[in-house]
């Protein structure tokens, strides 16, 4: 398990925008270097749609994903993964074997909710 992160205040933690969005369509990104599925997420009216390609093949098909609420990092600068720009950093925790199991809130809320 890994140690703790250095001790950082509450401008640094602010400074990080995760938003809460639904899943709306999800697919394999073949361009991948490891397997990994574009997903597209509505983060609402005032940040729309984004793109994320994530390394969740794991545990996920893309028809499951459809209509999942995530969690997501929204104001990293965009990466390219093969073909797919991914604007968002989609969050999950490690399971025992290290694959990503993803962050998802237990009651349905709105779209673009900023996390607190």
């Amino acid at each position: 398990m890994a140690a703790i992160s250095e001790t950082i205040g509450i401008a640094d933690f602010h400074r990080v925008d995760i938003r809460v969005g639904t899943i709306v369509r999800a697919e394999p990104n073949a361009s991948a270097r490891r397997p990994a599925l574009t997903l597209w997420i509505d983060f609402g009216p005032d940040l729309g749609e984004k793109k994320s390609s994530a390394q969740i093949t794991r545990h996920y098909v893309p028809d499951d994903l459809v209509g999942r609420q995530v969690a997501a990092v929204v104001n990293f600068p965009p990466r390219q993964i093969g073909k797919v720009t991914s604007d968002v950093l989609v969050l999950g925790f490690p399971d025992a074997e290290g694959e990503v199991v993803l962050i998802t809130p237990d009651h349905a809320v709105p779209n673009g909710g900023r996390l607190f």
